[in-house]
């Protein structure tokens, strides 16, 4: 963690709601700060922390807002991961083994990637905020913090990172609704299965990014199995046939999954 240990907990742990078996049934706190989530396909959080226990409240409290996380605690892992992955937003812990939560952050805007990075800092370490924010961060949180404050810090980043890429996003002739999540193709209406308009969403929100087989695949599970990755394909083989003429094309990237983007005789 950081470099001055102490007794002290790295959170406040306050009493987590009871999760409900459906939308409707979720405790009033939970639904009030979630609604917006659910507007758009289930958010997915890097947690880069190497605390464990800290690691396990997090994602049990975020679960229940509908947020979706991956934890790693090592910086080179970390580095792999956001590499060849899209996620919605970044929780930094700075001291970690291995690779250091800078140099992650570092190397992360060094390739254009502009997730929003939340770091974690040790409290009354003012260089440790000053560091982060001139390497790429985009909101810091001292410890030890309590829950509430992070959830909240957090959906504020999501809500500011959503509202930078405008209520709507077009690729080529494809437009979609960000609130609505409609899609528009040619300006009419583009009507899709559950499935496919939930991978199309996956694409366009992460364009020019491309998303991989797993993240698409685990956003696509039904209740008790992730989909395939020739299941996958199917739907993807579908979209490329619906989106034919439309100047917006879903390529496979060999290693990193599908993107959509601007056929080049479209953007001519």
């Amino acid at each position: 963690m950081g470099m001055h240990e102490s007794p002290v907990p790295d959170y406040h742990e306050p009493a987590l709601p009871v999760p409900y078996d459906t939308p409707d049934e979720r405790a009033p706190q939970a639904a009030s700060g979630a609604s917006w989530l659910h507007r758009h396909a289930p958010m997915r959080i890097l947690l880069i922390e190497d605390h464990a226990k800290l690691v396990r409240t997090l994602t049990d409290s975020l679960g229940l807002l509908g947020i979706q996380v991956q934890a790693v605690g090592d910086g080179q892992q970390a580095d792999v991961l956001l590499h060849h992955h899209a996620f919605d937003a970044v929780v930094l812990d700075l001291a970690l083994p291995g690779l250091g939560g800078l140099e992650v952050l570092r190397r992360l805007r060094q390739r254009g990637d502009r997730v929003p990075v939340l770091v974690l800092t040790a409290s009354g370490e003012t260089l440790d905020r000053v560091h982060g924010l001139n390497a790429g961060a985009d909101d810091y949180l001292p410890k030890p913090f309590d829950l509430a404050e992070l959830e909240a810090r957090l959906r504020a980043l999501l809500r500011r990172s959503l509202g930078a890429v405008q209520d709507e996003l077009r690729v080529a002739g494809l437009a979609l609704d960000t609130v609505s999540r409609r899609f528009v193709l040619h300006g009419r209406a583009l009507e899709l299965p559950p499935r496919e308009h939930d991978l199309l969403e996956a694409l366009v929100m992460h364009a020019p990014r491309p998303v991989s087989k797993q993240v698409l695949a685990e956003r696509l599970r039904s209740s008790d199995a992730v989909l395939s990755h020739d299941a996958l394909e199917v739907y993807v083989h579908r979209l490329r046939k619906r989106l034919e003429g439309s100047g917006a094309v879903i390529h496979t990237l060999r290693g990193l999954g599908y993107v959509i983007e601007v056929e080049p005789d479209a953007a001519a």
